[in-house]
């Protein structure tokens, strides 16, 4: 757990002093967001080069809904343009029907609950974001990692998405 978040900490503290600030290339973004935590994801810029993401996706799986807030910042990727790095922090909150959630205890044993839980967290996020002028459309991938509070464990969720922009 202390080395996940180093690591996070340290990627974060890296590409606030490698990047400038950078002006957004567009407003408002809304969109698909695929991958281990797959739905619904909206990105509004409030500054130039900052910007705020909710995502609200569903886990089938554990049959329940989370919902994400992160607080991003955007830089230029590789002097391309259109590209543009991000990343930040923010949390998640989930509601899971417990029959169907299951985690690892401290010794590795299977957990089964059999009630509703509430469960909520820190998220960290780093992506590559591309912004297609042509079509008023960005493709980017990234990964999330997160830490459930409650239960003290750790994740990594990585994802694609796709978002048109206004």
């Amino acid at each position: 757990m202390k080395t996940f978040l180093r690591v996070g900490f340290t990627l974060a503290l890296v590409m606030t002093l490698a990047f400038g600030a950078n002006a957004q290339q567009y407003k408002t973004g809304i969109g698909f967001r695929g991958g281990v935590a797959s739905g619904l994801t909206i990105k509004h810029f409030i500054k130039s080069d900052a910007a705020i993401e909710g995502i609200l996706s569903t886990g089938f799986r554990h049959r329940g809904a989370v919902v994400t807030v992160l607080y991003e910042k955007h830089a230029p990727a590789f002097n391309a343009k259109g590209l543009q790095w991000y990343y930040g922090l923010g949390g998640h909150i989930g509601f899971y029907e417990g029959r169907y959630y299951y985690y690892y205890d401290k010794h590795r044993r299977d957990r089964y609950y059999d009630d509703n839980i509430v469960g909520f967290g820190i998220d960290g996020v780093l992506g590559l974001e591309y912004y297609i002028r042509d079509i008023p459309f960005t493709i980017g991938a990234d990964i999330k990692p997160y830490i459930n509070i409650p239960h003290g464990r750790g994740f990594w969720d990585s994802a694609l998405h796709v978002r048109y922009v206004f």
